[in-house]
């Protein structure tokens, strides 16, 4: 966590209208200038938070309540990734912040979806995880989302199909079959995540899975794979040996 520094413990200083001191000001251009010059590999987690922070809290010093929301949820991506409710139980997170992590949340979605989209999925696999990764490890619930693939395996849509609690959520088959038909898909890939973090898939997850399998082929839809997301790896039912 932040290599490991001290978190700051004094509250956050409020200064008056357009009269923040030097030192902020010359903290957060330096900070700007470093991100410029060497990209987000060049902050740690917690200044990464610090430059989005500051157009939502614009006269405040955002040091202390970054490293808290890095504390609380883990790393950067833990926190724009974060439940809206567990957001504003942090102390000092108004709608303006929350508004900030959730654009920086949406954006990268979007990046990452439109490097998948109208693409032969085999040969984009990696961006289909990093997909996969950005939009679902850090859910707190489990979603099941199928991607529908044409005979050239493009990927021509990407559907939430159900949701769940922490640890199960429902799946339909003959809806997920009757969906496929509607898009006149040629395969299918399923995922969903586990928020416990762990990906290894349970027996029900395996058992569904050949439901599905099964259903689709009778249709001559093949199911390429199913990927379960976790908070930092992944699991490929077809890598490893499921399907």
């Amino acid at each position: 966590m932040d290599n490991g520094r001290e978190f700051d413990e004094a509250p956050l200083p409020l200064f008056a209208a357009g009269k923040a001191p030097s030192y902020l000001k010359d903290h957060r251009k330096r900070l700007r200038e470093r991100f410029l010059a060497g990209g987000a590999e060049a902050l740690p987690d917690y200044e990464l938070l610090e430059l989005v922070l500051f157009r939502a809290i614009p006269r405040r010093d955002v040091k202390p309540i970054a490293r808290e929301l890095i504390e609380i949820f883990d790393d950067f991506n833990g926190v724009v990734s974060a439940p809206i409710p567990r957001l504003k139980a942090v102390d000092g997170i108004a709608d303006a912040v929350v508004t900030e992590l959730k654009v920086v949340e949406a954006a990268a979605h979007r990046l990452a979806r439109t490097r998948v989209l109208q693409k032969p999925v085999i040969s984009s696999w990696d961006a289909l995880l990093a997909y996969c990764r950005a939009s679902m490890a850090h859910g707190a619930i489990e979603t099941f989302r199928v991607l529908y693939l044409d005979r050239k395996n493009t990927l021509i849509a990407d559907e939430e199909q159900a949701r769940g609690t922490v640890d199960h959520v429902p799946v339909y088959p003959r809806e997920l079959i009757k969906r496929a038909l509607e898009l006149d898909a040629s395969a299918l890939i399923l995922v969903h995540n586990h928020p416990s973090g762990d990906p290894t898939p349970s027996e029900a997850d395996i058992a569904m899975t050949r439901e599905i399998a099964e259903a689709a082929g009778v249709f001559s839809i093949e199911v390429h794979d199913h990927i379960i997301v976790g908070k930092a790896a992944e699991v490929s039912f077809r890598s490893d040996g499921y399907l």
